[in-house]
This record gives C-alpha cells, structure tokens and sequence, in this order.
C-alpha cells in the first residue's frame, strides 16, 4: 500500500508561549485544541508498521526500540531534533500498551531537558473507540535544534541505588508484578506494581485518579515530601510508568532507575527473597 508521506511547517508555533505548557497528563481535548492550532508535536511510540496502519493526526513515529538504541543523551536529543521537536513545543506521547512505553518515552525527553512533555490521558485504541480523527500520513517536520539540559533530580543509576537504598528517608519502589518482586529484588524495595496505579482495566485513563494513587502509597509510607526511586525488570516502561502515577499524586521527589533490575542482576549487586512466601504474600494491598 502507497502512503503519503507529509512535511509539516511549523510557523504558527510559538514556543515562547508559556500558555502551552502541559501538565503531567494531557487530555484528548487539550490535545486535539493544540493538534488544531498548530502548536504541538504528538509523538507515536508504538511498532513502525501500526504507526504506518493509522495514528493521531500529525503525529510523528518514534518506536521505543528505536530511542533505546540511542538511549544516552546526545542521542536522544539527535532524536527530538530529527523529529522537529525544539525545547519548549508542547509534546505529548502516547502508545497502546497501557502507557508504560508512552512514559518511558515521556520521562526521557524531560532528563536530557524538554520539560514541556505529557502523557495522553488514553492509549490509541481508546481514542479509535471514541471515533475520533486519525491519519495515514507518514509525517516529517523540519529538524530543528533542541539544547542539552540534563535533569539530574529524576534519574538514579546503579551506585546511587546503591547509596541510598537503606535509608529511612529514601524509598525504593518495585514496579513489577507481586510474584515477580518475591521472587528477587533489590533489598529494601517497597512493591508497588504498576497494575495498582494504573487504569489497566480502564481504557478512559491510563492512570488511576490521583486520590486513588495517594492512598496506595501512604500505605507504604510514602508522602508527597518522600524521595522515592522506582525501577522494574529491565528498561524502565513499568516504573516509567509508576513514576508519573507518584507525580500525579502529589510525590514531589521522584527518581528513575531506567536501567532497572536487569542491570542490578548483571552488576551482581545484592537481592532479597522470600523463600517462604506464602498465598498471602501474593497481596499488594
């Protein structure tokens, strides 16, 4: 099948508009005002070919496989600049995996410095099943250039886990699934999996609401004025996604560990079991 492939100007943004500037979440009519205006860059990040199937209208494609390859930030800001993004355009990211790829995508535009990024609020299939536009046009903008601002408050690697992760004041949270997280993880680590803050079940938002998300994590002892450190199995979609949850409640210091337990197992670092886990363990609440 032929597609039609599109480059988009930009002259009607005006990225010095502090209007624009978006929250955690983006609704669907926020986005759809901003998509009509001229004053956004939506970005797909799901496989190339169901991006080439249909997406939201003017969005540009950027499969997470592909940011992964160039996941340092040189890279990832050769990545925004390909895709037209400059450092402040309003830029809102979604997929169809229940945002966890859409916040890895999100979390890592903000680290190396475009603070102006958002989630929308529900995943493609969602914003099919509302009959809402989509477009075929494979769409290309003009590269710009997009300064390098890393944002070190939201990301933690190994050594610093390291560091911190018996301290009362500092809270690592494992995103993984219950059986998962008993299995083995990393000693001290709370378990919070992300099917508690997000709306799995809920195709209306990604994300549960707010109140819900804060009742959780009191129950662990979180607060908004806790530090918290989330990780999951490998590349940071499961936290990524817990991240924004703890953002969305109120959690003021929130921190990544992108590379996860797959690189904590790798650097033979200590883990923690329970050997004698019993059915009840397998409760969250």
């Amino acid at each position: 099948m032929c597609r039609l492939k599109v480059k988009l100007e930009d002259k009607n943004v005006d990225d010095s508009n502090n209007d624009n500037l978006l929250s955690i979440i983006c609704t669907i009519d926020t986005l759809r005002t901003l998509i009509k205006k001229k004053l956004v860059r939506v970005v797909d990040v799901r496989k190339a070919e169901d991006y080439q199937q249909e997406h939201i209208p003017t969005a540009v494609s950027l499969p997470l496989a592909v940011l992964l390859e160039k996941d340092t930030p040189e890279g990832v800001v050769d990545i925004l600049e390909s895709l037209g993004i400059s450092d402040k355009m309003p830029t809102v990211i979604y997929d169809d995996t229940f945002g966890a790829l859409a916040a890895r995508v999100a979390w890592t535009f903000q680290y190396v410095g475009h603070t102006n990024t958002a989630l929308l609020e529900v995943t493609f299939s969602h914003w099919k099943n509302l009959g809402l536009e989509t477009d075929k046009n494979i769409n290309t903008f003009p590269k710009t250039q997009h300064s390098l601002n890393i944002n070190y408050d939201i990301h933690a690697d190994a050594p610093y886990v390291e560091m911190v992760k018996e301290q009362p004041n500092k809270i690592l949270v494992d995103s993984r699934e219950r059986l998962n997280f008993l299995t083995e993880h990393i000693p001290g680590a709370k378990n919070i999996p992300y099917t508690m803050v997000g709306s799995i079940n809920n195709s209306s938002s990604i994300l549960r609401k707010p109140e819900e998300i804060k009742r959780f994590i009191y129950n662990r002892g979180i607060t908004s004025d806790s530090e918290v450190i989330t990780y999951c199995g490998s590349v940071g979609t499961l936290s990524g996604l817990t991240y924004y949850a703890l953002k969305l409640a109120g959690v003021k210091n929130v921190k990544l560990y992108s590379k996860s337990f797959r690189e904590w197992k790798s650097l033979g670092k200590p883990k923690e079991e329970f050997k004698d886990a019993n059915y009840w363990d397998l409760s969250a609440e």
